[in-house]
C-alpha cells in the first residue's frame, strides 16, 4: 500500500474516534450548565429575628466632676505680726473655736500700755474739771472737751486691745486643717499671697459638673413629669478608682443661666460623706439617670443607616422590608425607640448589612 493510501486510512480513523469524544464533551457541558443554573438560586439565608416588646429602661448620662467640702474656709490674719505658736498639724481635725495660731504681740502690748496711760490721764483731767464747772469757776465747754478727749483715748485703747485679740487665731468651723505654708517666726499679714491655712469641712461633699442645653432640657422635662416624686433626681458618683460611691446624691443647684460661649450650664450635686472617703479637690464622674417608659430597646447592630436615617428590617411572613425608627436616646450598644413600631413587630437582628428590601429569609427565633 502506498503512503498516500495509508494517510487517508489514518485520517478516516481519527474522524471516527473524534465524534464520540465531541458528543461526550457536549453532554459534559450540558451537565455543568445545569449545575450552574441550579447554584444561581441559593436557599434563603437563615437569620435570627426578635419580636419587639415595650419595656421601661433607665440609662445614665455621665459628666466629669470636681468636688469640694461643705465649707473651705481660708484662714487669714487680721493684723500683721510674727507667728509665735502653731497649735495644730496639717490634716488634723479641729472644732469650731479651737485655737490654731498665735501671733507675737509685744509691740501691740506696748502700744496698749501707752494707750491705757492716755486713758488714765484723760480721766484725771475730767475728774479735775467736774467740780470746777459745778462751782462755776470754768465753763462747761472745757469739761466737754476733756470728756471728748477721754472717749478718744478709750477708743484708741479698745482698738489696740482688739488687735491683740486678733493675734489669737481660732477655727471658724469644724473641719480638717490643710497645708500650713508659714512656720513659727514667719512674718504674716492680711496682704500676703497665701492664707495661713484652709479649714475644710468634708462632712458633706459638693460635686460640681456641667451639661449642655439639650441635656438640661431633657432632664428638666423628666423632672416635670414626676408628679408624685421629688423633682431632684438621685445621682451616682463614680470615684477616680472606678468604684461607685456607696451613697447616692441629689442635685441641689442648677444654674439656669446658660454660658453663651460654651452652651453649657453648671450644676451641683450634694453627697453625704460619713466615712470621709471623699476629699476636697477630688475628681470623679457623675451619673445622672434618665428613665424611659413603654419604649422599644433595639440593638445597634440590628439597624442600618440609609441616607442618615436609622432603619430596621421588619419581617412580613418570610419577606423583609426596611422601616425607619425614631431614636430618643441610646446606650453604648442599644437604641431607645419611642414610636414608629408596633407591639410584637419582628425585626431581623443579624446580617442586616447584606439584606435588601423584599428579600426572602428563613427566620430563626
Amino acid at each position: 500500500m502506498s503512503n498516500y493510501q495509508n494517510l487517508n486510512t489514518l485520517s478516516s480513523y481519527m474522524k471516527t474516534i473524534k465524534i464520540p469524544f465531541v458528543l461526550a464533551g457536549i453532554v459534559l457541558l450540558m451537565s455543568c450548565g445545569g449545575k450552574t443554573q441550579q447554584q444561581s438560586a441559593p436557599p434563603p439565608p437563615s437569620l435570627k429575628t426578635t419580636a419587639l416588646k415595650k419595656q421601661d429602661i433607665t440609662i445614665y448620662n455621665t459628666f466629669s466632676t470636681s468636688m469640694e467640702g461643705v465649707q473651705n474656709v481660708q484662714i487669714w490674719p487680721k493684723v500683721s505680726g510674727f507667728v509665735q505658736n502653731i497649735y495644730v498639724e496639717e490634716g488634723q481635725k479641729v472644732k469650731k473655736g479651737q485655737l490654731l495660731f498665735k501671733l507675737e504681740t509685744q509691740t501691740l502690748s506696748q502700744d496698749a500700755n501707752a494707750a491705757k496711760a492716755s486713758v488714765n490721764v484723760a480721766q484725771v483731767e475730767v475728774d479735775k474739771l467736774v467740780p470746777l464747772v459745778e462751782k462755776g469757776i470754768i465753763s462747761n465747754v472745757q469739761l466737754e472737751t476733756a470728756k471728748a478727749q477721754l472717749e478718744q483715748a478709750k477708743s484708741n485703747y479698745n482698738s489696740i486691745t482688739a488687735n491683740i485679740g486678733y493675734s489669737n487665731i481660732a477655727s471658724p468651723v469644724n473641719g480638717y486643717i490643710g497645708v500650713i505654708p508659714y512656720k513659727v517666726g514667719a512674718l504674716v499679714s492680711s496682704t500676703m499671697a497665701q492664707p495661713l491655712t484652709v479649714v475644710s469641712d468634708i462632712s458633706g461633699i459638693r460635686a460640681y459638673f456641667s451639661m449642655n442645653e439639650k441635656e438640661l432640657l431633657q432632664m428638666k422635662t423628666q423632672m416635670a413629669a414626676k408628679t408624685n416624686e421629688s423633682t431632684a433626681p438621685e445621682v451616682e458618683l463614680v470615684m477616680i478608682n472606678g468604684d461607685t460611691y456607696p451613697y447616692k446624691g441629689k442635685i441641689a443647684m442648677i444654674n439656669n443661666i446658660i454660658n453663651p460661649t460654651t452652651g453649657s450650664v453648671s450644676l451641683r450635686a450634694d453627697f453625704e460623706n460619713p466615712d470621709l472617703l471623699l476629699s476636697s479637690g477630688s475628681t470623679g464622674t457623675i451619673r445622672v439617670p434618665s428613665t424611659y417608659k413603654d419604649v422599644w430597646v433595639i440593638p445597634q447592630f440590628a439597624t442600618v443607616d440609609l441616607q442618615g436615617t436609622k432603619m430596621v428590617y421588619v419581617l412580613n411572613g418570610e419577606t423583609v422590608n426596611t422601616k425607619p425608627i425614631n431614636i430618643v436616646a441610646q446606650t453604648d450598644t442599644e437604641f431607645i425607640v419611642s414610636e414608629g413600631l408596633e407591639e410584637g413587630t419582628t425585626i431581623v437582628t443579624e446580617g442586616v448589612s447584606k439584606l435588601r428590601d423584599g428579600q426572602t429569609i428563613n427566620p430563626i427565633k
